[in-house]
């Protein structure tokens, strides 16, 4: 549903923005690509299906390159996921390290950032709820947050 509106959204406490992609450098050897394709929608299933984990949202576009956005409650909590023998990432990556490695076929790639208060901002205009729109709470951008510049104050102002 598209809110015609001017909203900002905000998280309670710290989060984390985790970015991670893959590139198909080699589009028609689908036996090296299509499986790392096929691993992140498995992982996120498995996120979303045990939310103690830490996700609090997912979203992915494909292309060539793909990427995938991700919001999680901590650090701690990505951190442990990625290393936790029970879960899907770590057969994947062994996967992919077997059957690709540095070969060149597929390109994949992570970025991390920790999110505080008063270190971030967004608006949304005539969008759905979308990006941290849907991992956190969404609310007008009027008064003191219709800037970037009072967004990050009213963030780094909440309690």
């Amino acid at each position: 549903m598209i809110r015609r509106e001017r909203l900002t959204a905000t998280v309670e406490g710290d989060f984390v923005v985790f970015l991670i992609g893959m590139r198909i450098n080699q589009p028609l050897k689908l036996h090296k690509w299509l499986p790392v394709a096929g691993a992140m929608p498995r992982m996120i299933k498995e996120l979303r299906q045990q939310p103690e984990l830490g996700l609090l949202h997912a979203e992915m576009w494909f292309s060539r390159t793909i990427i995938l956005v991700q919001y999680w409650r901590s650090m701690a909590q990505l951190l442990a996921y990625a290393k936790d023998r029970q879960a899907q990432h770590l057969p994947a990556w062994q996967a992919f390290n077997k059957a690709v490695g540095s070969d060149g076929s597929v390109g994949i790639w992570h970025e991390t950032y920790a999110a505080s208060a008063g270190s971030y901002e967004n608006v949304y205009v005539n969008m759905p709820a979308f990006g941290l729109g849907r991992a956190g709470t969404l609310q007008a951008a009027a008064g003191g947050r219709q800037s970037a510049a009072g967004r990050l104050q009213a963030h780094k102002a909440r309690p």
